[in-house]
């Protein structure tokens, strides 16, 4: 099992960025496909983005071209990169890992995006 911590929400303007992090531990980080999914209220989860242990990425139609996955094999780390943020990204954003067998979830951190 995976232990996943997110890192880096908050407060801000449209138009602004903001990096979340998730730190894992507990198992091999590098065999897991990681993603970040958002929860608005009254909606249903969906996924934002996710990188396999290759380092494939794909992500939303809402969010292409503006936010950015990666992994840092080494950190046991996975980074969601959110520029020119829009009030709808508003949620809360979870963590996940996956492998055959295997789903974990951290507890989630705010986005509000609001002037």
């Amino acid at each position: 099992q995976v232990q996943l911590v997110e890192s880096g929400g908050g407060l801000v303007q449209p138009g602004g960025s903001l990096r979340l992090s998730c730190a894992a531990s507990g198992s091999i980080f590098s065999i897991y496909v990681m993603g970040w999914y958002r929860q608005a209220p009254g909606k249903q989860r969906e996924l934002v983005a996710r990188i396999s242990s290759a380092g494939i990425t794909n992500y939303a139609d809402s969010v292409k071209g503006r936010f950015t996955i990666s992994r840092d094999n080494a950190k046991n780390t996975v980074y969601l990169q959110m520029n020119s943020l829009k009030p709808e990204d508003t949620a809360v954003y979870y963590c996940n890992s996956w492998k055959y067998g295997e789903d974990n979830w951290g507890q989630g951190t705010q986005v509000t995006v609001s002037s």
